[in-house]
């Protein structure tokens, strides 16, 4: 089932990746502006999953290991993103790493999804590989 695009949100509004304001931030990458790195990817990812944007998270996953669709968890909110640590990436990269820890709570209940993710250039875009 494709879930619709995340509502508008004001420019002052906190992106839910925790870097800056949503209309500076994911709310630009949602727009098609490509992502800069593999870090901008995984942030834009997680604020997809925290506003229910699962089209964006099946398109920004690459072709080769992407599910036919990605469904929300009923009761389960993200909450939080840490990024503890990223590599390669660069403008002359094909490949990125980001290694990260996704809070959330389900049912009330908090917890953590932790992986190191591995992102490749698809078409001059980044997209998501999947976990190391």
């Amino acid at each position: 089932m494709a879930r619709r695009s995340p509502k508008p949100r004001k420019s002052s509004s906190v992106c839910p990746c925790g870097r800056g304001s949503y209309d500076m931030c994911c709310g630009l990458l949602y727009e098609g502006r490509p992502a800069a790195d593999p870090e901008a990817l995984m942030r834009s990812r997680f604020s997809a999953y925290a506003l229910d944007n699962s089209d964006y998270v099946v398109r920004t996953w690459h072709p080769q290991t992407r599910p036919e669709a990605v469904t929300a968890e009923p009761g389960m909110r993200w909450t939080r993103l840490e990024v503890l640590e990223h590599g390669g990436g660069g403008v002359f990269d094909a490949e990125g790493t980001v290694d990260f820890r996704a809070h959330y709570t389900d049912g009330g209940r908090p917890g953590v999804l932790a992986e190191k993710s591995r992102f490749v250039r698809h078409d001059g875009r980044w997209v998501y590989w999947g976990p190391l």
